[in-house]
């Protein structure tokens, strides 16, 4: 069981460095508005591929949705929908305020709900156990991690419009993005909701045949249908308020198409990998797992921005911040790991 554990730790985390790059081909878009690169984003990642994998590999699927009542398929598509508007507004944060404090407001506020409340519903008791524990101590330290990240992204705001001679619209910009980030985090852990409620469906996949791993394909098709439609409508109503849907087949419509396909197809891939990795983690593995693909996200987003060149032009200072909150949301991986050290709590 221990080696299982960690085993679903590792998967865990390397699906939470997958979701923290899954919006890096946005940044190489130049042809296209936001709105359409989103929406083929939307189309892949949240309706395509998720049907795809279920139909494709999940054994006597329609056999196993005819078996459900219409309450195992009401929470998990409800909550997706509520991560779908969450996913939207997202995308529309990470242009204002870019892909690394955009990552790191949101997955503080995502991690106190996504971790906390599946625990809560399900096995309150298991809150005071060893294991819960390490997640209750891990949060704080996570946390202090998000605060420090917010500040030197607050700096480094102030630091890039000091360079420049627009700098009053980029800081109004930073701050509907902020609001942006706060409303996504409210709404954000919803879709880890929706699976931690898809219980029955996992449960009825395996008693037809499918792997554990394979049978979270039917419960994500669920979850991510709900999610699809907002995803959708808003950048089609961009596109007609705007024009911009002139773009699709224009100019280099391959290449942008391309990186709307990539986007889904590295967001998809994270989603699914998150979900194996928590099946194999335990009863714990939308609460103590979720909280560590979190901050698995978080430290891919920091890399990327720094990498992308987000932080060029800040001062000592601001960049002090931002590794002492990178320091932070380390400490707080390797306590959450330490959950893998009491096997009689899991």
């Amino acid at each position: 069981m221990i080696e299982h554990f960690w085993l679903g730790m590792l998967i865990v985390f390397i699906a939470g460095l997958l979701n923290g790059s899954f919006t890096l081909p946005m940044k190489y878009s130049r042809a296209w508005a936001w709105e359409n690169i989103w929406s083929v984003y939307a189309v892949v990642a949240l309706l395509a591929l998720p049907w795809i994998l279920a139909v494709g590999l999940v054994p006597n699927l329609s056999h196993v949705y005819g078996s459900l009542g219409w309450h195992a398929f009401l929470y998990p598509a409800l909550f997706g929908l509520l991560w779908g508007i969450a996913q939207m507004t997202f995308g529309l944060s990470i242009n204002a305020v870019g892909m690394a404090v955009a990552f790191a407001i949101v997955s503080g506020l995502v991690c106190l709900t996504g971790s906390i409340v599946p625990i809560l519903a399900f096995r309150p008791a298991d809150l005071f156990r060893p294991a819960g524990l390490m997640m209750l101590v891990s949060m704080p330290v996570l946390l202090c991690g998000l605060a420090l990240y917010a500040k030197a992204g607050a700096l480094r705001s102030r630091d890039q419009n000091a360079a420049q001679t627009a700098a009053a619209p980029q800081a109004t910009s930073f701050k509907v993005g902020l609001a942006l980030c706060l409303f996504t985090g409210v709404l954000g852990s919803a879709w880890n909701l929706g699976f931690a409620f898809s219980g029955d469906t996992l449960r009825r996949s395996i008693q037809f045949g499918a792997s554990p791993a394979i049978a979270t394909y039917a419960a994500w098709a669920v979850v991510l249908s709900g999610g699809f439609l907002p995803n959708l409508l808003y950048p089609i109503y961009l596109q007609s308020r705007r024009g911009t849907w002139r773009s699709f087949g224009h100019g280099n419509w391959p290449k942008e198409l391309g990186l709307g396909v990539a986007m889904g197809l590295l967001w998809l891939t994270a989603i699914v990998t998150y979900g194996i990795g928590a099946t194999y983690v335990g009863k714990y593995g939308t609460s103590i797992g979720f909280t560590l693909y979190i901050a698995a996200t978080i430290l891919a987003s920091s890399g990327l921005g720094i990498a992308t060149k987000e932080w060029k032009g800040t001062s000592s200072r601001t960049r002090k911040l931002l590794a002492a909150g990178l320091a932070a949301i380390l400490v707080s991986v390797l306590i959450l790991n330490l959950g893998g050290l009491f096997p009689n709590s899991r």
